[in-house]
């Protein structure tokens, strides 16, 4: 079922250079798509694949960077694949959406890309209370297991292509396991703030590739030690990625 007009809500991202509808009461996208976009080393002209791409916060983030990138989607919940072009639609930002499963990949999908990119549910079936919405448990809870994301991802890729994916800190033993035909793999850690342990992850990984694994140095969101008001308090790196649509300089 779709979402009726007075189920969405317009959210603004890159500091209002996006504006991009969203369910009420499903699941919102917040700044993970975002870095995700930032971390993806796309140029003009290259293919990118988003898998699970919900209303496609990372790939329009990573169209609004990088001009003439050729946009696609899969997401397996027909009324998010709707919206996803509804958006692309009213930003003008070209992305083709198709509907279906990463583990029975739409026939229109079955070529190969430049890059894939992917924000895959972060929560274990046993972790936690089930959310309320269908959409938004759909979309945190994972379902398919992560290796199937991972297998689908370098199926995808051509030689030589990207892989780019945000997951959860403590989740990263798991994706390293499922590397496998992957090389070059850097992982960059995101804390919360100074002193804080990183509670999420962004990796890039080349398929086919042999250059040595990196752990780089953590990015930091936030200024301070703890929230200090009403007020945005970002560091100067993380708000030009969030605000200013910066590429994420860290992985070189």
């Amino acid at each position: 079922m779709s979402f009726a007009p007075q189920d969405q809500t317009q959210d603004l991202f890159l500091g209002g250079r996006l504006r991009l509808s969203q369910p009420r009461h499903g699941y919102r996208a917040a700044t993970d798509p975002v870095l995700l976009a930032a971390a993806c080393p796309a140029r003009a002209g290259e293919t990118v694949l988003e898998l699970g791409c919900g209303v496609g916060v990372a790939s329009f983030c990573l169209g609004a960077r990088v001009t003439g990138v050729r946009l696609h989607g899969l997401e397996v919940q027909p009324d998010y694949a709707e919206l996803a072009r509804h958006n692309a639609m009213v930003t003008g930002i070209s992305l083709e959406v198709h509907d279906g499963d990463l583990r029975r990949m739409p026939p229109g999908l079955r070529g190969s890309f430049d890059h894939v990119i992917a924000n895959p549910p972060y929560f274990a079936p046993q972790d936690g209370t089930a959310a309320r919405d269908s959409g938004r448990e759909t979309a945190q809870r994972e379902d398919t297991p992560l290796a199937d994301w991972l297998l689908a991802a370098r199926k995808r890729l051509h030689p030589g292509g990207w892989l780019t994916l945000i997951h959860l800190a403590d989740r990263l033993p798991d994706i390293l396991r499922g590397m496998e035909g992957f090389g070059s793999i850097a992982v960059l850690p995101l804390a919360p703030r100074p002193g804080r342990a990183a509670n999420r992850v962004v990796l890039r990984a080349r398929k086919g590739a042999r250059g040595p694994f990196r752990l780089l140095a953590p990015l930091i969101l936030h200024d301070g030690p703890a929230h200090d008001g009403d007020r945005e308090n970002y560091a100067p790196e993380a708000r030009a990625i969030l605000r200013d649509g910066a590429a994420l300089a860290a992985f070189g």
